[in-house]
């Protein structure tokens, strides 16, 4: 068994480093575009990634994603919010609550437009670009999210920033997404390279163009 132990310690150097490195690549390259509120540049919507649901409610992570929208909002750099989410199954609506809950603080309703099918992160940056028509973008989600999120929507033609919420360590769905994050971004390498269609097209929706006409 000895003999084996160089070479398995070598294996498992290389495949640490194949999966690590997409990630290390992914937080240099979009370190000049992650910013906090105060320092983001003002772009023409926030993009809010869905992050589940619990009935009528967003789930913490989707609410303090939601919080930080409205934080850009009122600072005047963003003029218009555009959520993200699932709603394939019959009862289950993440874009519609995350309407109710930015209306519930006080966000106009013009000024939300709901896209029902980012069912992942490619698919949410690529259908702003290709169905919505934005052209400048804030993306918001945790910070252990953020570098792959703003590597996508800057694949997929935006001229996109990204604000970060420091979700607390101590709860295990932050752990849990620092845990995943390096194999979701070998996935993302797919997307980063053969810029694929979202699982859902469709017509041109006029929601966004709209709600920036009523600035």
């Amino acid at each position: 068994m000895r003999r084996w132990t160089g070479p398995l310690t070598v294996l498992s150097g290389l495949v640490a480093y194949g999966v690590m490195a997409p990630l290390g690549w992914a937080y240099a390259d979009t370190a000049r575009y992650r910013k906090p509120v105060q320092d983001v540049p003002a772009t023409q919507v926030a993009l809010v990634l869905g992050a589940g649901i619990w009935g009528d409610q967003p789930s913490l992570f989707l609410a303090r994603r939601l919080d930080l929208a409205l934080d850009l909002y009122r600072r005047g750099k963003v003029k218009a919010v555009l959520v993200s989410g699932d709603n394939r199954v019959a009862g289950y609506d993440e874009p519609t609550v995350m309407r109710d809950y930015l209306m519930a603080e006080g966000l106009p309703e013009g000024k939300i437009v709901r896209d029902f099918a980012g069912l992942d992160t490619w698919d949410s940056c690529a259908r702003a670009e290709r169905i919505f028509g934005v052209r400048s973008l804030t993306v918001v989600t945790q910070n252990f999210h953020l570098p792959r999120a703003v590597a996508l929507c800057r694949a997929a033609g935006l001229d996109a920033w990204g604000v970060g919420d420091a979700s607390p360590p101590e709860m295990n769905a932050t752990v849990i997404g620092y845990g995943r994050e390096p194999l979701a971004m070998l996935k993302a390498m797919g997307s980063l390279a053969t810029r694929p269609d979202p699982a859902l097209l469709g017509r041109q929706e006029p929601g966004v163009r709209e709600a920036l006409a009523g600035s």
